[in-house]
């Protein structure tokens, strides 16, 4: 990925890479092909991804081709195909949000401290309690780790391979399904920061944004079976570290 790509760019050409090989546009998929994605994609419920939207259609269908057709049928249209972390899925047109306004539940609004610890969590993952302290300069309070947990956007990802076996956390698809990323890969850079005004250009250059991954540190052990239970967490929150 070029740092320097927003987000959003990034994302659709991934998308387009995945839908042409070489300089030749691959095979239009068939009807019966595409009328069973679209049917397992509505009746899903849950975003689906192309791993499993392949194994139900078989392995003669060109999935990502089927994908890509979908998305093009239905991009002007009320619900529209979009990719999320969890994999694949139609949601509402974003000009027709104001549809739902009298509808939705209001969202919870997250206390700084919330929304300070999950910005922490989400580029500096995988990270413990201790080092999510040490960069933010206060103290964690518990309250607001039990509430990312609640809303399901952190999670116990390991355990650090440290004294003490601190447990590590990571963010969720549920996260990334929220604010429309793909993967952690389209997290707005030090250029999107910036151009979003979210970041003082005289600090930037004296700024690192690390870019995070899903895959398991080196000195990280995956959990044991039950630890990444939610009530392994709350009643092991103040004895992790």
């Amino acid at each position: 990925m070029n740092p320097s790509d927003p987000p959003l760019a990034d994302t659709m050409r991934r998308i387009e890479d995945a839908f042409t090989e070489g300089e030749h546009l691959r095979a239009a998929p068939s009807a019966d092909a595409i009328r069973a994605a679209e049917a397992l994609l509505f009746a899903g419920g849950e975003p689906i991804s192309a791993k499993a939207l392949g194994e139900k259609l078989g392995p003669a269908v060109d999935v990502a081709a089927v994908l890509m057709k979908l998305k093009a049928d239905y991009a002007d249209r009320g619900v529209q195909l979009v990719e999320t972390g969890a994999g694949w899925r139609f949601q509402s047109a974003p000009d027709l949000a104001s549809l739902f306004t009298e509808t939705r539940e209001a969202p919870k609004r997250l206390p700084k401290a919330a929304l300070e610890t999950l910005a922490v969590i989400a580029y500096h993952q995988p990270v413990t309690r201790a080092e999510i302290e040490d960069i933010r300069g206060v103290s964690l309070s518990r309250g607001s780790m039990e509430l990312l947990m609640e809303i399901n956007w952190i999670k116990p990802r390991g355990r650090r391979r440290t004294p003490g076996r601190p447990l590590t956390f990571g963010t969720t698809d549920a996260f990334l399904g929220h604010f429309g990323l793909a993967s952690l890969d389209a997290l707005p850079g030090k250029d999107d920061l910036k151009a979003l005004g979210l970041l003082d250009p005289r600090a930037a250059a004296q700024l690192d944004v690390p870019r995070p991954s899903e895959d398991a540190a080196s000195d990280e052990e995956p959990l044991s079976e039950g630890d990444d239970a939610a009530s392994f967490f709350v009643d092991h929150l103040d004895q992790d570290e």
